[in-house]
């Protein structure tokens, strides 16, 4: 079975302006641009009767769609960078979301997430980069960077197992719906 994750899908549109973002640092890997998204909830390598499992699990969750803020571009690594990122305003309802996934998914079986969420979309994977380099590349691109989109639905992801960056294949969709939630029986048994 493939390795999954969920995640939320960057909109083209988005997504080229992020890929204008791209050059600049000696040892970078920069993704390609179809594979932009943003983790939710790493889940693994799983077998058939786990991922129908999860997928059931992923099936019950009712939210909203919600505006997601890229807000700013940082790094992971510290002193020895590792990634160069567009970091996600960690507002209500993509924390919300993350967490009712890690909920049902520990229900099913999947063991905990290792790593505190930090939501982010990975632009490139850094190789022997200098920290001087990264803290270069980001001071020169900090002032034009904000980027909007709504997310109307998460994904279950599949890739290969390998270094990273894709290909990644959607293999489930789960809308997030503007439906209004249903009044409690009771409530409309007492209009009556």
């Amino acid at each position: 079975m493939p390795r999954l994750f969920t995640g939320l899908e960057i909109p083209a549109d988005v997504a080229r302006e992020l890929a204008m973002m791209r050059g600049g640092v000696h040892g970078a890997r920069w993704i390609d641009v179809e594979n932009y998204h943003l983790t939710l909830r790493f889940i693994g390598d799983i077998d058939v009767a786990a991922a129908h499992d999860v997928d059931a699990a992923l099936r019950s969750i009712r939210r909203r769609p919600f505006e997601v803020t890229l807000e700013s571009l940082g790094s992971f690594g510290g002193a020895k960078p590792r990634a160069i990122v567009a970091r996600a305003k960690p507002t209500a309802p993509l924390i919300e979301l993350q967490a009712q996934q890690e909920r049902l998914l520990r229900r099913v079986g999947i063991a905990p997430e290792a790593r505190k969420f930090t939501p982010h979309v990975t632009l490139a994977r850094l190789r022997q980069a200098s920290n001087m380099a990264v803290a270069d590349y980001l001071a020169s691109r900090a002032f034009i960077f904000s980027k909007h989109f709504t997310a109307s639905r998460f994904v279950l992801f599949s890739s290969r197992d390998s270094v990273g960056g894709g290909p990644y294949v959607v293999e489930a969709a789960y809308p997030l719906a503007a439906e209004p939630d249903e009044a409690p029986r009771w409530a409309a048994a007492r209009r009556a």
